[in-house]
């Protein structure tokens, strides 16, 4: 499969095929090692010096591993579970039970497609309705049993058609934000692409919010704010500038716990390094959520979204 290069991503693409044409033409096994530290040192000194508009398309990047892949990545066994037990399932949301290391957990995640096929199936990773009345499902299930929760974050935004919406959409999302706050298990919610709107609060409401290196979570879109504020989407670098919505400027606000390391010249560049690493961090924070009772649990969890933003009461 053709490999994929964003636009400043082109002097790391021009090393790339000069180590496979000295590697086909048989050169000295030293000038394709010096290929591979020029590659290397190219790849960090770009990756260290991204824009806003620069780590956003990383986000949406063809190649970049999306939930399905990490799953069978990191589990040896897993029962994906179907439907919202009301209308439908939705392709957009996926969920199950996975082992990982011996240790059961369950599993949800948003679903692009990695194909234009696929990608359609999926809805581009917008789910309906069902999709998060599937995801609440899985975890009332999770509850049950006693699993830990983990939630894989990457959509562009809940569907936003009429049918959704005459659906249930704001409805759906509302419900799980509730819900989610007073599960009775550990509950960790990794943002690993887009991180757009309610959309992907649908599914973010836990003890931890994590967000890998070149990841996005923010209300709106860069365009579609653009479009809003200057009625084009021209703009849209200057309102990424404006959202503050990377992980490092999130991680600065205080509104997540935590950035997760991406591999050099992203996690596109190294899909398996990538998941080894979400995987320990996965284990590592479930067992530290597991050490703590489950009413001091909670009582953390109410507290860490109540403590985000400004607000006063007003007596009569």
């Amino acid at each position: 499969m053709a490999t994929t290069y964003l636009e400043f991503e082109e002097p790391i693409a021009l090393l790339k095929e000069r180590i496979i044409a000295a590697t086909a033409t048989g050169a000295e096994e030293t000038a394709i090692t010096e290929l591979k530290q020029q590659l290397l040192s190219k790849q960090k000194e770009v990756y260290s010096n991204l824009t806003v508009w620069q780590r956003i398309q990383v986000s949406r990047h063809p190649d970049r591993p999306y939930t399905k892949f990490f799953i069978e990545t990191m589990c040896s066994q897993f029962i994906e579970l179907f439907g919202d037990r009301n209308h439908r399932d939705d392709k957009a949301i996926i969920g199950g039970l996975g082992d990982i290391d011996g240790k059961t957990y369950m599993i949800i995640g948003h679903q692009k497609g990695t194909t234009t096929q696929m990608r359609i199936v999926r809805n581009f990773g917008m789910p309906n309705p069902e999709g998060y009345r599937k995801a609440l499902r899985l975890m009332k299930l999770a509850e049950k049993f006693n699993k830990p929760i983990v939630t894989l974050i990457d959509t562009p935004g809940a569907y936003p058609g009429e049918e959704a919406e005459r659906n249930g959409q704001g409805e759906a999302i509302a419900r799980n934000l509730m819900q989610m706050a007073a599960l009775k298990v550990p509950v960790l919610c990794i943002v690993i692409g887009e991180g757009a709107s309610g959309g992907a609060l649908g599914i973010g409401v836990g003890d931890k919010l994590l967000m890998l290196e070149n990841t996005w979570y923010s209300v709106i879109s860069p365009e579609a704010c653009s479009s809003i504020l200057w009625r084009t989407a021209e703009h849209k670098e200057k309102a990424a500038e404006a959202l503050k919505p990377t992980a490092q400027d999130l991680y600065a606000m205080k509104l997540i716990d935590g950035i997760v390391s991406e591999p050099v010249g992203g996690a596109h560049a190294n899909p398996a390094e990538m998941a080894t690493t979400l995987k320990h961090v996965i284990q590592q924070h479930i067992a530290e959520l597991e050490q703590q009772s489950l009413e001091q649990r909670i009582k953390n969890r109410i507290d860490k979204f109540s403590q985000m933003g400004v607000y006063a009461t007003k007596t009569a």
